[in-house]
């Protein structure tokens, strides 16, 4: 007879489990231990899944197991087996996280319900442009699960993605090259090479060239990354990191197709709706360059400062044509629109933590004491309104024409926001006793905000000061086993990433708090590790459009999220390398005074009231295993499943449940690697994405292709 076992039953489940291991596993001497200062160097060939530390979630290097938090780490070799091409690739490993295409123009996920669209960090330092990462310089990524206002300020509702670069490496002369062919055209080529110019200087340089096709009819990408990076010790106790990166990406601005009587239009993947003439009329070419400077300096054991400035310079050109309209069932037609949108931006971010460890009372303590500096000035053009309509099945035509009255309208003024934040933030880890520890912080945000327009409209602005705390007890009873209970907060400010407008000007942030209680087993001498997590995530003052003024929006929705999730990665015996996720999601719109329009004529208003937030499968799930063979071989493969989804918050487009499979084989000649990796092994029809707040603009994805990529070693 057959048995379901729900979330909750699957959490106490665990929970028991870990209290059994607690009281019949004695202390494993190998597992790991409190860190102190890390120096993380590139994964090597065969390196397992199992993450040790993370610097996401303190700004430190605290062991997993003593962060009473969810953290979920994709390692860079882990990113290498599966061929991952990109941060969609690389957070198919994070539960939770479901995809959004982003306006075909950038890297944008929803966690735990939330949309991210600006919770992008490099390093720990805000990196929220609206653009596409490349990962050829990235050593890992840690998602950091949960509001995390505490150390990065506004934002994070769900969570937010940190990447850690690759640094250099002083004592050492080595690098790694690449070439990479596959279907549809894809080819890209890869360096990595560091030189240890002595024992006080060491330089990095990584870079990535990528010009292919794609399943997407007109589709291409064309796009490089270059990434070199200088390390010194100025002295024993004083380190300087310079890095500068360089980023360029055009490709066709992809919206995807529409749907058809609640489900996506059943047409080829590669059927594309945009112009007829793509390369000429929707592509999107973002250009990004950033340089850091990170000055680290130990007082002695116990004071330490670490300094981090961050500059960029940021520009989009984006033109595009979509079926964004609606779908008539008896024409069978969709209507599409034409937009273009410009931006350019620049900003600086400062950050300064001081680190005092010492022991007080008895109690050994670890304290975070910093402050953040920042400003951001975006500019944004936009001018929107061409409009026609094209067969559902056979779209192929010219993008319609823009009215020439549409550039002089409101909408279209460019603006100019400047984004001020100003921040003290501090935290303490507290070692109570030794099974018991605390980890407890706070932050006070000072947000500013103005837009001004070229002509006629007023200047905008607004001011928020926020606090926002957090709260976590871990008890270890044995060297395998945390449990933890937490509880953080967050604020999304009106407008966040983008410019302020009439009305949403008035509009205090909205609130988030995450209250979690989970488990982390280090498992088999520490090389796995299993954790779970059951949360409850609340938004409020969600702003919804006023009834009584349209004009204006007023701070009356909630939204929550009640889920689970299940991780479990690192090395089984035998040589076997394992990394996989289950999340369950209940999301609910549990207040609203909202209503959203359907994309299907009749065209009706749909209240969100009680409706599923967009692209939140209910359940999820992803396992990855590698085999080392011997003699230099090792193959593996995965399956990946997402649930049913609704493409916006009508809940009246639904994505079907997929389930693809991926194969991967490799073989280790000398110095030479051959990588052969197959996605999507069984040509499953299947819909990555959609836009999250329309109905008619779903992403199709990949059927099969195969990679095979060279690499050599020196």
């Amino acid at each position: 007879m057959a048995h379901t076992l729900s979330p909750l039953a699957a959490a106490v489940l665990l929970l028991a489990c870990g209290n059994a291991l607690a009281q019949g596993t004695p202390a494993d001497p190998s597992a790991p231990k409190a860190l102190g200062e890390v120096t993380i160097k590139a994964a090597p060939q065969g390196d397992s899944y199992t993450p040790t530390a993370t610097s996401t979630a303190t700004k430190g290097s605290a062991p997993l197991r003593d962060v009473p938090q969810a953290v979920n780490v994709v390692p860079a070799q882990l990113l290498r087996d599966q061929g991952a091409r990109s941060m969609e690739d690389a957070l198919r490993n994070v539960p939770g996280v479901a995809m959004s295409h982003g306006d075909g123009q950038r890297d944008q996920v929803v966690i735990r319900g939330f949309t991210a669209i600006a919770d992008q960090f490099v390093d720990g330092v805000r990196d929220d442009a609206l653009y596409f990462r490349d990962l050829a310089d990235i050593e890992r990524i840690e998602v950091l699960k949960g509001p995390a206002a505490v150390l990065y300020g506004r934002g994070s509702s769900g969570g937010l993605i940190n990447r850690i670069t690759k640094k250099p490496q002083f004592g050492e002369t080595s690098g790694e090259a690449s070439v990479g062919v596959g279907s549809y055209a894809w080819r890209r080529a890869t360096a990595d090479l560091n030189v240890g110019i002595s024992d006080t200087a060491a330089f990095r340089l990584n870079a990535a060239v990528e010009d292919s096709d794609s399943y997407r009819d007109q589709q291409f990408v064309k796009r490089h990354n270059f990434a070199p990076s200088l390390a010194l010790k100025l002295t024993p106790q004083t380190d300087l990191l310079l890095q500068y990166t360089h980023a360029r990406d055009k490709r066709l601005t992809d919206f995807g197709i529409p749907a058809l009587n609640g489900r996506p239009v059943n047409v080829a993947a590669g059927t594309y709706y945009g112009s007829s003439n793509a390369a000429q009329d929707d592509t999107t070419t973002s250009a990004m360059q950033s340089f850091t400077a990170t000055l680290n300096h130990r007082f002695n054991d116990d004071w330490s400062v670490r300094n981090v400035t961050r500059v960029y310079d940021y520009a989009l050109d984006r033109y595009n044509t979509l079926s964004s309209g609606t779908t008539d069932p008896v024409t069978m037609t969709v209507g599409r629109s034409r937009a273009f949108i410009l931006r350019d931006e620049k900003g600086v971010f400062n950050q300064t933590d001081v680190t005092w460890r010492h022991q007080l009372g008895g109690l050994k303590q670890e304290w975070l004491m910093g402050m953040e500096l920042g400003q951001q000035k975006k500019r944004s053009e936009s001018v929107s309104g061409g409009a026609d309509r094209v067969s559902i099945l056979n779209p192929s035509a010219a993008a319609p024409v823009i009215p020439a009255a549409n550039y002089n309208a409101d909408n279209a003024i460019p603006s100019h926001t400047t984004q001020d934040t100003a921040a003290l933030y501090w935290q303490n880890q507290i070692t109570l006793a030794p099974q018991w520890k605390a980890l407890i912080g706070a932050r006070y945000d000072v947000y500013g905000q103005e837009t001004r327009y070229d002509r006629k409209l007023a200047t905008l602005s607004r001011t928020d000061k926020k606090f926002s705390p957090r709260a976590g007890l871990v008890w270890q009873p044995s060297d395998t086993v945390s449990y933890y209970v937490s509880y953080s907060k967050s604020f999304q400010p009106s407008a966040e990433a983008f410019a302020l407008s009439a009305n949403n000007t008035a509009a205090a942030p909205e609130i988030t708090q995450n209250k979690e209680i989970g488990v982390k087993l280090d498992l088999l001498g520490g090389k796995l590790s299993v954790t779970g997590a059951l949360f409850n995530l609340e938004r409020t003052n969600i702003k919804n459009t006023d009834p009584a003024n349209p004009s204006r929006q007023i701070n009356v929705g909630t939204q929550r999220t009640n889920g689970f999730e299940l991780t479990a990665s690192g090395r089984l015996p035998g040589r076997w390398d394992v990394s996989a996720g289950y999340a369950y999601l209940d999301g609910r719109t549990t207040k609203s005074l909202a209503t959203t329009s359907s994309s299907q004529l009749p065209v009706v208003a749909v209240p969100a009231l009680g409706k599923v937030p967009s692209l939140t499968p209910r359940n999820s799930a992803s396992v990855w295993v590698m085999k080392d063979l011997g003699q230099g071989l090792r193959l593996g493969g995965g399956v990946s499943h997402v649930g049913e989804r609704f493409t916006s918050l009508t809940n009246l487009v639904t994505l079907p449940a997929y389930t693809t499979f991926d194969a991967a084989l490799q073989v280790a000649l000398g110095e030479w690697d051959l990588d052969v990796n197959v996605k999507n092994l069984t040509n499953r029809k299947h819909y990555v994405s959609a836009h999250g707040s329309n109905d008619n603009l779903i992403l199709p994805g990949s059927p099969r292709a195969v990679q095979v990529t060279l690499r050599t070693h020196f």
